[in-house]
């Protein structure tokens, strides 16, 4: 699960911050108007929940923590939702079991709509209210970037239920076509060195797991010019990379063979298509590999005489670019071929640092710094956004963390080597 949940951008004009409110809740609709209500329902594995339940838990979040603190006269919509919605939060309370969220009928797809609408037009007036006070501009700016995750969360999420339909229909038809181009070649750049600060390094609001800003030694390293495609990790699936135990960690040859993985999650058996967000398509060999676990792409690295970036050398080399990539805004919903570094953007990249908290590190006060640190534990930090990730989300600061044998989300591979060129 994504579970940075606790970020805000910069303060905001009233009008802005309302705008802003405005246009990340629509977003947070759009994604879903292709779909029917059965398909609202469905919870296709433990790590995936239902959509229904993403749209009612980024509303309750508003509840909770801000119309609860903040209005004196908010009526609940139902005091039951409290229990039903709550994610990990249990400073506040209890919570339905997570893999259990399937199995709610109720509430109804129509009773979240109109809950969306309800708590809107409460949060509307109390933005209105109480904008400029400090502590309140904080918690709409991190009940929005939490709508943000959940955004991208709403879309793999809905992307794993289709694919257990053996039909593997189209979840979205009106998606723009992806480029058809070939990689740029592939080849590896000196890196910063030598001691080297990372983490946010301005006054503005930022995830907690993003500081303190610090300084890091680097060795000399470089780095790869661009992810990984699906051509080179098929020459890696056939070249016996499933099927040599000296390329995985024993918990990952564990887990392939306990699971029969032989190729990335969402190939066809035969190695010649995908399943995308536009139904089944042709396995384009020059845009990036994704759906790879953290264990997959060691094992892609090691074979091919590399290994994976550490978060400092990643974020290092990020620092330099502007935030501009393949995000959610594209339309794409998909990987594309290289046009650039591929920092930002097309998938979350694996690095090789265990997430963990920064030299003294503070989580937010309150049940809002269960957000990050409690999780700093058995998870492996991811850099960069996804295909599935808005734009404004992102800064070459962020960490987002996963389980090594995840690989629903949108995960992929970069490369890096120690030593200069």
């Amino acid at each position: 699960m994504v579970s940075s949940e606790a970020v805000a951008r910069p303060g905001e004009s009233q009008v802005s911050l309302i705008e802003q409110y405005r246009h990340i809740r629509a977003a947070t609709v759009s994604l879903c108007e292709h779909l029917a209500p059965e398909d609202y329902v469905v919870q296709s594995m433990s790590d995936v929940s239902p959509t229904k339940w993403h749209l009612a838990h980024v509303t309750w979040f508003f509840e909770r923590f801000v119309l609860k603190e903040y209005s004196k006269n908010y009526d609940w919509f139902n005091e039951d939702f409290d229990f039903v919605l709550n994610s990990y939060f249990y400073t506040i309370g209890g919570m339905y079991p997570r893999p259990d969220r399937g199995l709610l009928t109720r509430p109804t797809v129509k009773e979240v709509i109109a809950y969306r609408e309800y708590v809107d037009n409460a949060m509307l007036d109390l933005i209105a209210e109480k904008t400029g006070d400090k502590d309140f501009d904080f918690l709409i700016d991190v009940g929005l970037s939490h709508e943000q995750q959940h955004q991208e969360l709403i879309l793999t999420d809905i992307k794993h239920v289709f694919s257990v339909n053996p039909a593997w229909p189209t979840v979205n038809p009106s998606l723009t076509p992806p480029p058809v181009r070939k990689s740029q070649s592939h080849e590896f750049r000196d890196g910063p060195s030598g001691i080297r600060e990372i983490g946010h390094k301005d006054d503005s609001y930022c995830f907690d797991n993003e500081l303190p800003r610090h300084s890091e030694l680097i060795a000399e390293h470089r780095i790869g010019s661009r992810l990984i495609n699906n051509g080179e990790y098929l020459d890696f699936i056939r070249d016996t990379g499933y099927t040599n135990p000296k390329l995985w960690h024993s918990d990952g040859w564990a887990i392939i063979n306990r699971e029969g993985w032989t190729r990335p999650l969402y190939w066809a058996e035969g190695l010649d298509a995908e399943f995308t967000f536009g139904g089944k398509r042709e396995l384009d060999l020059h845009t990036p590999v994704t759906h790879v676990s953290y264990y997959e792409a060691f094992a892609y690295a090691k074979w091919a005489g590399a290994r994976l970036p550490t978060e400092a050398e990643w974020e290092l080399a990020a620092d330099e670019e502007k935030v501009s990539g393949n995000f959610v805004e594209s339309n794409y919903w998909h990987p594309i071929a290289a046009s650039g570094s591929q920092l930002f953007g097309d998938v979350w990249e694996w690095t090789s640092s265990a997430y963990l908290p920064y030299p003294g590190f503070v989580p937010l006060p309150g049940a809002l710094g269960e957000s990050n640190g409690k999780f700093m534990s058995n998870q492996m930090t991811v850099r960069g956004g996804s295909c599935a990730t808005a734009t404004d989300h992102m800064r070459a600061s962020i960490r987002s963390f996963f389980y090594p044998h995840q690989r629903w989300q949108f995960l992929g591979i970069r490369l890096a080597k120690d030593g200069a060129a």
